[in-house]
This record gives structure tokens, sequence and C-alpha cells, in this order.
């Protein structure tokens, strides 16, 4: 049976160049960066030319970068290290919204607890933030504004720079998860109104396991991990040498065929929608969720009018085809999206949404194959129902 990966926002296939990267440092001698002796020296310049190529590839200093486990690390690190370090200025107010990932929404929900006031920002039936109520939401005590740039089961972008300078404007520190638009945004860090921003390597054909966090330089913060001096004594722990060097390898090539891959996931992301349009003309009505202007090139988030979330799951993983209902950090959750929620989507979009994801591997040949088997499944459940 053809098998037809969609997922990509859930995780990449590693680019067997990254693989052969990781695998030169594996298959060499032992060595730990912070060892003093030559096998120690070897690993820590790998570890700084990767952090070199990365910073350049963003457009920030080597300095303003700290290597973490991944995405949830890296916000979870930003947000309660900026907000630790703010609240002993007297700001203990942070903004957010109500569409973020779980790795901001939840560290957000525990700092509550802790005493840390907290306002979530609606979001409108696109899934953007309103300008206007970032600030509305403003106040003398607000420390951090956490909001991030292209979302993870819709893909709608945010307006990153007016809000970083709305924050900057009112002594606020903003932060941006931006691990589902680094494969396809250009940054220059050093331009953006922006203090922290968090990244991950298996979002980029990367390996799992491995991810950075920028902190700009003069950044309040406070490191959430003890123990060694490692990374500028922000976070503390022996590096993963073997994924750094997969990190950069990925970040090498995804700068050099940016432009190129950009064009071609939007296409694949434009034919997928025309050819399951075509095949399901007549049979069953669907309704693309997200933005249609302000949006990550390889994401759709597509409602199958009246046929369950679920059951349109199943179908799809016995046809070989691989797609999400939404955060694979949330997968197994019987639960509807809470990003569709926010949205205040009608129940009828709301229980039937699935998200189709595309890049590394994907071809325009396999979508016409994919989107007969699923006029075939919907065929199926029409007739079961």
């Amino acid at each position: 049976m053809q098998k037809y990966y969609f997922d990509h926002a859930a995780t990449t296939p590693m680019h067997p160049d990254v693989a052969a990267a990781m695998l030169e440092v594996m298959s060499g001698p032992a060595s730990n960066p912070s060892s003093m002796h030559a096998f120690g020296r070897a690993a820590k310049q790998k570890v700084n030319q990767a952090r070199d190529l990365i910073a350049a590839a963003l457009g920030c200093k080597p300095s303003e970068l700290i290597f973490t486990s991944g995405g949830t690390e890296s916000d979870n690190a930003a947000i309660i290290g900026a907000a630790a370090a703010m609240k002993k200025k007297g700001k203990t107010h942070i903004i957010t919204a109500s569409s973020e990932h779980h790795a901001v929404l939840h560290t957000c929900e525990a700092l509550a607890e802790a005493g840390y006031e907290v306002t979530y920002l609606p979001v409108d039936e696109t899934g953007r933030v309103s300008i206007v109520d970032v600030a509305a939401a403003i106040k003398p005590e607000t420390g951090l504004i956490t909001i991030m740039h292209g979302n993870n089961e819709v893909g709608t972008l945010q307006p990153i720079e007016e809000i970083g300078e709305l924050a900057h404007a009112h002594g606020a520190l903003f932060h941006v998860d931006a691990v589902q638009s680094f494969g396809t945004a250009l940054y220059r860090l050093s331009e953006l109104p922006v203090d922290l921003m968090s990244f991950s390597a298996h979002k980029i054909n990367g390996p799992q396991g491995v991810g950075a966090l920028y902190l700009a330089n003069g950044t309040p913060f406070e490191p959430i991990a003890h123990g060694g001096s490692q990374e500028r004594k922000r976070r503390a722990g022996t590096e993963n040498v073997a994924g750094i060097a997969g990190f950069a390898k990925a970040v090498d090539i995804c700068v050099n065929n940016r432009e190129h891959k950009q064009l071609f996931l939007d296409k694949l992301r434009t034919e997928w929608v025309d050819k399951l349009k075509a095949a399901l003309s007549g049979t069953v009505e669907i309704a693309i969720n997200g933005n249609a202007e302000h949006r990550l090139p390889n994401i759709v988030n597509i409602s199958f009018i009246g046929i369950d979330t679920e059951t349109m799951l199943m179908n799809l993983d016995m046809e070989g085809i691989a797609a999400a209902s939404g955060s694979a950090c949330t997968s197994g959750s019987l639960e509807r999206s809470h990003v569709l929620k926010a949205m205040n989507l009608p129940e009828e979009r709301l229980n039937s949404a699935v998200r189709f994801s595309f890049g590394l591997g994907n071809t325009v040949e396999e979508l016409e194959d994919a989107a007969r088997a699923i006029a075939t499944i919907v065929e199926r459940i029409r007739t079961n129902q």
C-alpha cells in the first residue's frame, strides 16, 4: 500500500545530509565540550561552529543563541526566565493568545498558579490576534508578551513586528514561538523588535531533541536549569553535540533552499486543496480553516463537513495517509482543537477538521492518488452513516 506522509507540522523526515553530519560526530571519539583536553576542545569547536552558522542564518550574534532540547524547553525557558526577571522589576503581568501551543499555554497556566496575572487574548475566525486587543491588554505591570509567529494547527501568521513594537513602547519583553515558521520565514533578529524567540530542529528536517532559544543581549533573564556553566550559565547540562551539528546542517540546507522550498510548499498546498475539491465535488462540503493571506505555505486545515474528525483520521490511516487533528503534543486526546475553539468556528467545522502539512519527500503526483483515496473514504463513511 502506498504511504503518504502529510504530517510535517508534527515532525519532518531527517535530511540525509543531516544524518551524515550527526553520524560523523557520533562515530568519532568520546568528547565533552566542557573538557579542557584536546577531545573536549574539538567538541567545543563543533558546537561553536554550529552556533556561528545558525546565528548567521537568523541575523543575530552567536552569543545570543542558547542550545536547548527543543521547542518546548525553549518556550518554557523564555517565558519562565523572562517572567522571573521582570518580576524583580515589579512587572508580574503576562499577555498571550488563546491559540498558542500548549508549551506556551501550560507554562502560562503554571505561572498563573504561582501568582502571576495572565491575560489570554482572543483571536478572530481566521486565528489572528488583533493589535487593538494587544494594546488594550497592556498595563503598567505587563512584563512579558508571548505570541507565536506561525500557528502549528491552521498556519495563521501573527503580526509579530507590530506586537513587538507595542511591547517595547510599554517596557515589556516580547517572546515569539517560531518553531513552526522557522523553515519558511526569513528572520533578521537584529532588525526585529523581539527579545526571545524559540526554535526546534525537527521541524526543518533536523533531529528531534534539539532546539535553540534566541536571547537578545541585555534581555533580563533567569535560567531555569541549574548545574554547570554551559551556554554562558544560561542553560546547564552537557551539550548534545551530535544533535547540534545536525541542527546546524539542517539550517544550512534550509537557508540555501528557502525561496525554492517556500514556492514548492505553497504549490503543494494549493494543488492539494484543488484536487480535493475536484475529487469530492458533490459528495461532501469542505471548508478551509485559517487566514487566507497571512499563513504558512505548508499547512492547510480542512473541515470535511458532516464527517467526524476521529472517523476521518482512522480511515486515512487505514489508507496509508498520515494527517492530524491538531498538535502532535495532544494526540490521543479526544478533546477538540483548542485553536479551532479559540477561533469560534461552528461546531460542524470544529468537529470535522483535519490538518494536512507538507514538506521534504512530498510530490505533486502523489496528491492526485491521495485525493482519490479520500474520495473513496468519504463515500465509504457516507454509506455507513
